[in-house]
């Protein structure tokens, strides 16, 4: 039987295989075999797995179920081995995570950020046209903020106007055709970009001011203080809109289109699920929050059906 070290490894590896980043557990989970290994002991135990994942004490209560969670789906793949592993019970550390409330910009908000992006300091950094362009692309596409970070400069085709997404969610592929407008604010951010880079290649499409890949976290802390400074995010808070809630826009202002066209939305579903990159048409319910106009056009389409009944 192989060690609770090798096993985690195959466990990983095996997920990874499935298509699942794991970019939140591997870590994690490594740190869990250190801490059973350090207690001298050679397989999982409930009393273990529940010590580990309230470390530390002042963490929240949703970090320590998180923790367990993570202990807990590594302990069912390791029972099929070792038969002296425990798996912890669901009703242990219960928490129920509460999802984050969708933001809807305005059209103006979403361009007095751009302006903003506009306007970084200093006036001759190169920053400022990626913060302009990768925040207007954010806002039309309905691409997630990794995979617009992680665009290759080969997946580009600024003449045809697709954008070629690889490797994103559970190892999917797929393309991602822009709008005329979008392709013409690409191509000129796209010449500029050549010429900052001065005959030098660079990899990623949106670079920084090295000519590399932005870094996710850099992309989220300037976005929260562009956020502040146009006030829909308050100075002291540490919660607000997000670059995700770009997302649920895309999905919401979708759907108006298809109602005010007339289209049978229900059968367009799995279409807009394909474009934002699900899995199953199920989640993309979630980026259909209740949006006032939204559920307006869908009562009124509900009406008329029945009205239009003998």
């Amino acid at each position: 039987m192989n060690t609770l070290r090798e096993a985690l490894h195959d466990y990983l590896s095996l997920r990874r295989t499935l298509g699942f980043k794991l970019q939140r557990v591997g870590r994690p989970l490594t740190q869990f075999v250190s801490f059973v290994e350090q207690q001298e002991s050679s397989y999982i135990t409930v009393s273990l797995a529940l010590q580990w994942a309230q470390q530390p004490l002042s963490s929240q209560p949703s970090t320590w179920a998180q923790r367990l969670s993570f202990v807990r789906g590594f302990a069912r793949y390791r029972s099929s081995t070792d038969s002296r592993t425990e798996i912890p019970a669901y009703s242990l550390l219960p928490h129920k995570p509460k999802r984050a409330r969708p933001y809807l910009y305005t059209d103006e908000e979403i361009q007095q950020l751009l302006q903003a992006a506009l306007a970084l300091e200093p006036a001759t950094d190169f920053k400022r046209w990626t913060y302009y362009c990768l925040l207007g692309l954010l806002s039309v596409s309905g691409m997630r903020v990794s995979e617009a970070i992680n665009l290759r400069t080969k997946n580009v085709d600024l003449t045809a106007g697709i954008l070629r997404l690889e490797g994103t969610k559970f190892g999917k592929s797929r393309l991602v055709p822009l709008h005329t407008s979008t392709q013409t604010i690409l191509s000129d951010y796209k010449l500029l970009r050549d010429e900052f880079l001065n005959g030098n290649e660079a990899e990623y499409f949106f670079i920084n001011r090295v000519g590399k890949r932005l870094d996710e976290g850099s992309v989220r802390r300037t976005f929260y203080r562009l956020s502040r400074q146009i006030g829909i995010r308050k100075a002291d808070s540490s919660h607000g809109p997000r670059l995700q809630d770009f997302r649920h826009l895309f999905a919401v202002k979708t759907l108006q289109n298809w109602y005010r066209n007339g289209e049978d939305v229900e059968r367009r579903l799995p279409i807009l699920s394909t474009y934002l990159g699900h899995v199953h048409v199920n989640d993309t319910y979630w980026y259909l929050t209740a949006y006032p106009e939204l559920m307006g056009a869908a009562v009124s389409r509900l009406e008329h059906h029945w009205e239009a009944k003998p």
